[in-house]
């Protein structure tokens, strides 16, 4: 069975305490993509969150707090990228931010937007680093995609990288998420390190039910999926949380007009580690956080 897990979404807590499956596995992207990837094509034009036995994910990110009412218009980090990891097919070892807006007993409410990178040999068909971007409208039930697999990302000319490209190894990038005041729609803009911050494209606001007004989820860090009883492939450069670690800095929210803000101590933010054997990240200090770990998980 052709398997992936491609970058999206970790709830960290569970919302929903009803709904077993996403608390066993707050990944749905995870199941999204191994469903995909049972097709032949590679390429559905929809994404399944139905679980699928035999899949691990892990995280270890910063978040947003659960449960606490706040509105958000997107995200910003700078973070690390990797490559020549020793990710095998039936893995996948990613890094970025995720937007979202969420309730409570609705998870097919899920209204989500993310872009970061990816390794996942199942997926791209090799083991270099590609600038991953995925959306849905229903909790991955019906709609949506990663990168340019269906209708709804609105590339725009003259962009600065394009959705599926290749990135190299032992850079940084800039991704800024936001919510435009002037169209409604949720734009992405991204740099290489050194330059400025140039559009993508952008999520039409029509996508979306909630997440058309604002978001009240907004997460970064670290994702990796591999199978059970298998090994997890290494996260972040493979290394503990520390110095030389994979890092994500300049950590902010962004309010109405698009400005970015810093997380607060109140409300703030909170750490998930879903397997501290295998990964951690670092205190937040300011601005950023370092993540990661060397994987080895079977479970």
């Amino acid at each position: 069975m052709k398997l992936v897990y491609v970058f999206l979404l970790l709830f960290v807590h569970c919302f929903d305490k009803v709904h077993t499956t996403w608390c066993q596995n707050p990944h749905l992207r995870g199941h999204m993509k191994f469903k995909a990837r049972e097709s032949s094509n590679e390429s559905l034009p929809s994404i399944e969150a139905k679980p699928l036995n035999g899949e691990v994910a892990h995280d270890a990110i910063y978040q947003s707090i659960p449960f606490f009412v706040q509105k958000f218009y997107g995200g910003i980090a700078t973070f690390d990228v990797y490559e020549s990891l020793n990710v095998k097919k039936g893995q996948t070892s990613d890094a970025g931010m995720w937007v979202a807006f969420y309730e409570q007993g609705h998870i097919y409410n899920l209204n989500i937007v993310t872009a970061g990178w990816s390794i996942d040999p199942a997926y791209y068909g090799d083991n270099k680093t590609h600038f991953l971007i995925g959306w849905s409208a229903d909790g991955y039930n019906s709609t949506g995609c990663f990168d340019l697999k269906c209708d709804g990302f609105v590339p725009v000319n003259y962009a600065p990288i394009t959705p599926g490209d290749t990135l190299k190894g032992k850079s940084k990038i800039s991704i800024k998420i936001f919510k435009s005041k002037d169209d409604g729609d949720w734009w992405l803009h991204f740099a290489h390190a050194g330059q400025k911050f140039a559009p993508v494209g952008y999520w039409p606001r029509s996508l979306f039910n909630s997440l058309a007004y604002y978001a009240n989820y907004v997460s970064w860090g670290g994702f990796t999926g591999s199978l059970v009883g298998e090994p997890s492939p290494p996260m972040g450069n493979g290394h503990w949380p520390g110095q030389g670690s994979a890092t994500f800095h300049d950590v902010q929210y962004v309010n109405s007009d698009g400005q970015g803000y810093p997380p607060v101590p109140v409300p703030g933010l909170q750490s998930r580690e879903t397997h501290k054997n295998c990964y951690h990240v670092s205190k937040f200090m300011t601005d950023q956080f370092s993540y990661g770990g060397p994987g080895g998980c079977t479970n």
